[in-house]
Formats: C-alpha cells, structure tokens, sequence
C-alpha cells in the first residue's frame, strides 16, 4: 500500500476484484454434505486461532521477550498435536466443541508466538541510534526505481557497506534516503549549494554520504501510520544524502545485474513517459497527469500520479483502479489463463498429460504473480496473488469446502503472509467484500455462460451488493464516502480494466498503445473531473468510536443479504450512530487545545464549546505535498470540525503552508494573521490583520491578541518579530489561560514583559520559535510560570530545536515540556491543567520508534 493511496483510500471496492475470484472458488467449491467427520474437523477453528492470533499481537505496545515466544511456541505445538490426537480417539464426536476450541487456542498461540519471533527478526536490524544524525560513507545499490520531483529524488538503496570516519559501522540492509534539489540551509542559518542529482537507476552501485536518523512519522488521531508502512516495507532507517559543494561527491561505481525487475519498470515507466510527454509538447500538463496514470497502471509507481487528480479519484471512489490493485491482477489471471486453455486444448497431447483447465488454472496465477512482481509486489498485489495462489491449490487438490471455510483459509493465508495486513484498510475492505458475495451467491462468474444482458445484470448486483456492505466500513475506516462512486465505478470499472489496462499493458510490447491508452484515459478523466465537482459528491463524517463501527457494518451486511425489505429496514437504525456521531466538546467557559503532529511548524486547535480558531495550519513539505493535505485538514474532517477564524502567526512557510488546503476545506473560516498585502494567502481569502488589544469571547472563553502593535511592521526586521500572541482565558473558576506566540524572539518577549506582565501568566505555553536559542529568555519564562509547555519541532530537525540550554532552562524552572515529536500529538484540556494527553503513548505499539529528548 503507497503512503500517497492509503492514508484516505475511501473506495468501497477496494481488492473487489481479488474478492470477487475468491467468491467464484468458493460457489465451485459448494457445499459439502455435513458427516461426523466434518463436524469434527478442526481445520477452520485453527485458521481462526491463526488470524485472531495475529490481531492480539497487534495490539501489544511493546513486544514479548524472544525467549517467551520460544515458549508459546513450543506451547503451540503441542496444542496442535494434541488436538490432532483427539481426532483420532474413539468417541471423540462428543467432544467436539473442546477439540474445536483445543484447536483455535493452539493456532492462536502458534501464531501469536511466530509473529514475536519475526518482529525480534524485523527489531535486530534496526538503525543504532547512536548513528542518527551521522555523516556516514556507504557503498549501496539503487534496489527500487528512482522517484523524481521537484523537490529532489528518492532512492531506496540496499546497503552494503558502510564506515563512519573510517570505522565500519553495521547499517539496516534496506534505507530510504532522499536526493535534495537546489540550496540547503543549515541550523547555523548557512545557505549551503547542493549538487544535483544524477540521474540514477535502479541497480546501480553508487557510494556516497548520508545522514540517517529511525523512521519516525506524524502521529495524529486517525492518521496515516508511516511506521508501520515502513515496518512492512522492510525500511529501517531514512535520511538525506549529503551532497553539499563541501562533502564528499556521491560517485556512480557501476550498473550490476541486481534487481532486473526494478530496472525493468524503470525502463518502461521512463518509455511511456518519453513516449506521452517528451515527444508532444512538454509544457501540458494535462498530458503529463494522463502519463502519470497510464505509468501508474503499467508498473504500480503510484507517485507517478499527480495529487490533484488523487483528489478526483478519492471523490468519485475510483482511487483503486488506478494502482494496481486486486482488480487489475484478477483480470490478468483471467486473461492469461483463457489464453493458456484455448492454446492447450488445440494438443491432444498436452490434454491427455494435464486437462486443459488445470494448465489454465496454473498458469493463470504463475502470470498474474509475475505481472504483480513487475508492478512492484505491492501490499494489495501480494493479497490477490495469495488468495488467488491458495483457491488453485484447493481445487487442484480435488477439495470441496462449505464457502465459509475457503473464506476463512483465504484470509488465514493472507495473514499468516503478512500479519501486519491486518492493521490496513485494504484488508478488511477486500475481505468482507469476499464475504458479502460468498453470502449472498452474488458471483458473476456465474453469469459467464449466459446472455450478454444477463452477465450485465449480474456485475450490476455484484456493484450494488458491495456497495451497500461495504459503505458503512468504509465510512468507519475513512470518515468519508464517495456519493457518486456507485455511478463513478458502473463506467470506471469495465472502461478502466477492459479497455484502458489492457491498452496500456499492451505498450509494453508496442508502444503506439500507450498514446491509445492514454487517449481512452480523457473522457473518463473529464466524467471524473465533473462527477467530483458535485456539491454532494463526498459524505464526511466525524471518526466513531468502534463499536459504532461494528453496529454499522452488521448494518451493511444485512442490507446487502438477500431478505426480504421489511427486514433490511430494520438494519438503519444500526447506521445511525457512524452517521450522526459527534465527538465530545468542552462545556461552556473550558477550551481545549489540539496541537498536531505536523513536524517543523505550528498547527494548534483550539476548541469551546460551539465554536473552533485554528492557530496557524502548519508547514509545506513539497510543491506535492503540505500539511494542511496531509494532516490538519484530515484532523479536521475526523473530528468533524467546523474552523470558524484561521490565525496565521506570521508568514513563514512552516506556519502558512498548510492554508491553501485548510481553506479549500473551510469555505467559511475567517482569517486574520501578520501576512504582507501580496502573500499568496489574500488571493485566497482576505486576511485581517491581528493587532493587540483585538478582543472577544465565545461560550465563556476570552480570547485576546496580546502582539503585534499597530506600526510595529515598520520596525520589524524579519517576519518573526510580527507574530500573533494571542492569550485564552477560561471562565471555570480557576482561571485556566493558554498562551500561543508563534516565533516571536526575546526582544517581542521584552517588549511584552514590559507593556503588560501580569497578563502573560500562563498554565500552557506554545514554546516561542520552536525552542530556538533566540527565545525563551529566563525573564520570560518567569513572567509566565507554565505548568506545560509544548515544543512543536520535527524529529532531528537541522535547526536544532528545542536548543539544549532552552530546554534545561524549562526544567530548571520544573516547567512539564512536551516535545512534539517524542509526544505525537497533544492535547490539553482547560478543565484539568495538569493532564497531557499523547498520541503516541495513547495508541502505542510495538513497531512505533520511541524518541527521547
């Protein structure tokens, strides 16, 4: 699963085409007559000991010791053998429900106990940290295709040696590092030049300069879990390359034979680039969008895609058919595997040596598997290749199961692959979309052999049934649901995996078929473009706790069975509580402050009782990629908010480069902040400008702007100087007061101190300019007395932040502070001054990276 799709993936069809070949095993499959042998079998009660197993070992903060794990196996082990016994004893029918229950609890600890082992596995070759933030020599080879922006290039390398000031030193054998473009600033405030990058391409050897550090996402409320995605992909350190005028040059080594299937797709995905963009006029961007899809489909590289256009495909439901997906692996075992039967039945021979549907059936999965190797063997790829692998293996094997079975030996399978499947979307999308078709016969596959009309009303039910279960889960998993996708996926599914994927896997071998593919891709685009435009064409909801969620999906599920309406209506009151869920807020007179995990920036919540103020909307990574898309905004949907005044402290980037997406997705927020009359912000929306002595209250809540000064503009000599102050006071009889000041320095603290003293008393602080040297004075911190006070910096930022002699400064005055990134984010509630709630410590587990001070 990308880290660009998975985040916010609403389409409730998911893998619908990995589900729908399960679905078609398990119709063959039939029901098996009942006997007292069947009723005995304790197989499906060890597959379910298996995934439950897996789930419980998600669940740990930290993991059990390896020598534990030993001992749960071992555990395990004789579990199963015991039960195996059991089996075979006269009598034993009558005590089935122990064997079955002998036989879930040994496959729950078995799995329970291998997944401890491989984590150790996973753990042992972790980055030292006292390597981070190190320069260090290594020799690697390019072992993914290069991923090129604006901003610089993106490698991942395999590592094979490494030296730190001459010393071999024992790095992670797989890193993800990125190539800078343009000048780099140090903490010191230097503009150092960076060399550009070289072209690169996977399976070079190239020996250069890093600096790497633990992986270490954001970590916010219902966000995008970057560690894990990382876990999974096996990266276990990231970092830049050190390519300053004053370092040691990267040098190319050589081009090896290692990773053929990578420098393959780079080849490709370079050709149908040359082939749609450079050969045309290089200027359209439209042209470049539609070669990043027709790439995207052709060798998975998702980044390929631009953001507005995941946009569209997020708003219509159509994000899964533009990756390669369950959908798109099915349909090319299918194809692969008519071709291989109507080629084997014209050879007597080859028919007497192995039917022609068995052969077909082989080589239906063995190309499907290659064709997701190429594409890059992503997470959903690796999903449809197993279920798709084990239901071969159950019909050649002559095996017929009840459905429920070859469902739950599909989804063992996956999990006992990737146990860490379990925490995606993905997998529980595809999964109760499987489900639901076992259940509700609604399998088009056997609708093959009928009437064109027929075959078309059957794929419409198998849509609609889907849609109606999986809506409720993907409302759960998302906080949205694309109102137009049941329409948007009639025309996207045949248009996108009939015509357009063919097209453009066929460019492979002749590449006049890309610039067809392509061509086929523009009306679709523009019915996209105008179905996403709808006024109602997304649902958002606030996140609901789980067991709204269950009652919810139960609710889908019945509604997509094949009863009677009368009893389907019975299920809506179930969606009612996702649907209508609001989370709690402050009483009348408390607030409550959120400040987000946004990285090197500011993005702070505050919350009364009706109304909302965010106070700046945090940094701009990338042309790509900024904050506000990637963290407020989804903050905001998840905790159903509605901004009423956007705050913007002052102009720099790390505080305003969020704003565009955040006002995109707040029509009716108001704005003040110190921005200059051109700044791109008031083309946007007019910003007032903050000016102390502004005043006002909301449920109780005093809010007062304490800085800037009318004229002081005119002094200043850098943005930071302009910074809103603004102080929030609760009326709860204790007098509960916030104090957020941007990156104001210690002559605007003097200044404050100065004009108004024995206002700036404070029970939490938003520590001036991150922690730098230049604020926080000992006056200061003094005047204000915090009982908290919270660094907002990213994880080994270059600047420094919070300074060491800043922090001591803090706790020598038994100040609590609270740095974002050891935290996640934070929350602070006027009504208990003393409680600081931490994402990270919150919703902790084991492969999250523990940061220290």
């Amino acid at each position: 699963m990308s880290p660009i799709s998975a985040p916010n993936e609403p389409a409730a069809l998911a893998s619908a085409g990995g589900s729908r070949a399960v679905a078609a095993a398990g119709h063959d499959a039939g029901d098996a007559p009942e006997s007292a042998s069947w009723r005995l079998w304790p197989v499906p009660a060890w597959l379910a000991g298996l995934v439950v197993g897996a789930g419980l070992h998600l669940q740990q903060p930290t993991l059990w010791r390896e020598s534990a794990c030993v001992a749960l196996l071992a555990a395990g082990a004789a579990g199963a053998l015991a039960c195996r016994a059991a089996t075979r004893t006269r009598g034993a029918l009558r005590w089935r429900h122990a064997v079955h229950g002998l036989a879930a609890l040994a496959g729950l600890v078995l799995m329970f106990a291998v997944c401890g082992l491989r984590s150790h596995s996973v753990l042992a070759d972790r980055l030292d940290p006292a390597l981070e933030g190190r320069d260090i020599r290594i020799t690697a080879v390019v072992a993914a295709m290069p991923q090129v922006s604006e901003a610089g290039t993106r490698l991942r390398l395999r590592v094979g040696s490494a030296q730190l000031d001459g010393v071999p030193v024992r790095l992670p054998p797989l890193i993800d590092v990125a190539w800078y473009a343009g000048a780099w600033r140090e903490a010191a405030g230097e503009v150092v030049l960076q060399r550009q990058p070289q072209p690169l391409r996977a399976g070079e050897r190239w020996e250069m300069t890093v600096r790497l550090k633990a992986p270490h996402g954001l970590r916010n409320p219902h966000g995008f879990d970057f560690e894990l995605w990382a876990w999974e992909q096996g990266v276990q350190a990231t970092g830049y390359v050190r390519a300053g005028v004053r370092d040691p040059a990267p040098v190319r080594l050589a081009a090896t034979w290692q990773h053929p299937v990578e420098q393959a797709r780079q080849s490709v995905r370079d050709a149908i680039v040359e082939r749609l963009v450079h050969a045309g006029d290089a200027d359209d961007t439209a042209r470049t969008r539609i070669a990043g899809v027709v790439a995207a489909l052709v060798t998975g590289d998702q980044r390929s895609i631009d953001r507005a256009d995941w946009d569209v495909f997020r708003a219509t439901g159509v994000a899964h058919l533009m990756s390669i997906s369950g959908l798109h692996i099915t349909l090319f075992a299918w194809l692969a595997a008519l071709c291989v039967g109507a080629l084997w039945r014209r050879s007597t021979r080859l028919c007497l040596a192995v039917p022609a549907p068995s052969a077909a059936l082989v080589a239906g999965v063995a190309l499907a598997t290659a064709y997701a190797v190429f594409s890059g063997w992503g997470v959903p790829a690796q999903r449809t290749v197993i279920m798709l692998g084990t239901m071969a293996l159950l019909s050649l094997s002559g095996r017929r199961w009840p459905w429920p079975q070859v469902w739950l030996l599909a989804c063992a399978a996956v999990v006992v692959a990737d146990p860490w499947a379990l925490a995606q979307p993905g997998f529980w999308l595809s999964f109760v979309a499987v489900g639901i078709l076992f259940a509700t016969g609604s399998i088009a596959a056997g609708a093959i052999n009928t009437g064109v009309l027929r075959h078309f009303r059957a794929l419409l039910r198998e849509q609609w049934v889907v849609t109606l279960a999986l809506t409720p889960l993907t409302l759960l998993l998302f906080g949205q649901v694309s109102v137009v996708g049941f329409a948007a996926n009639l025309v996207a599914i045949p248009w996108v995996t009939l015509v357009v994927t063919p097209l453009a896997l066929g460019g492979v071998v002749w590449a006049p078929l890309w610039s067809l593919a392509a061509l086929c891709l523009q009306p679709l685009a523009a019915l996209l473009q105008w179905l996403a435009q709808w006024p109602w064409a997304v649902l958002f909801v606030p996140a609901a706790p789980w067991w709204a969620g269950v009652a919810a999906v139960v609710a889908g599920v019945i509604l997509a069975m094949r009863l009677p309406w009368q009893l389907r209506l019975l299920a809506l009151p179930l969606l009612m509580p996702v649907i209508g869920w609001q989370p709690a807020r402050p009483v009348p007179g408390q607030f409550e402050l959120l400040a987000a995990d946004i990285g090197q920036g500011n993005a702070v919540l505050v919350r009364t009782a009706t109304h909302t103020l965010l106070y700046d909307a945090g940094p701009r990574f990338s042309r790509e990629s900024d904050a506000g898309h990637r963290v407020v905004v989804p903050l905001l949907r998840a905790l159903g908010e509605k901004v009423d005044v956007l705050m913007l402290s002052h102009r720099d980037a790390d505080h305003t480069g969020g704003a565009a997406a955040v006002l995109a997705q707040q029509p009716l927020a108001r704005v003040t902040g110190s921005l200059e009359a051109d700044n791109a912000v008031q083309s946007l929306r007019p910003v007032a400008p903050c000016l102390a002595g502004q005043r006002w209250q909301w449920d109780g809540v005093a809010f007062e702007v304490l800085h800037p000064r009318e004229g002081d503009a005119a002094l200043a000599s850098k943005p930071n100087a302009l910074s809103c102050v603004l102080r929030i006071a609760a009326d709860d009889g204790r007098g509960s007061t916030a104090l957020l000041v941007g990156d104001i320095e210690a002559p605007q603290e003097a200044a404050l101190l100065a004009r108004a003293a024995p206002g700036l008393r404070a029970d939490w602080l938003l520590v001036p300019h991150h922690g730098s040297k230049t604020s926080s004075s000992a006056g200061f911190l003094d005047a204000v007395q915090p009982r908290t006070a919270l660094v907002q910096a990213g994880y080994r930022n270059r600047f420094g932040h919070p300074a060491p002699e800043v922090a001591a400064r803090y706790r020598e005055r038994g100040i609590a502070l609270v740095e974002s990134s050891v935290c996640g984010a934070a929350t602070w509630r006027s009504a208990e001054p003393a409680v600081q709630v931490c994402e990270r410590d919150r919703a902790r587990r084991y492969w999250h990276h523990q940061a220290g001070p």
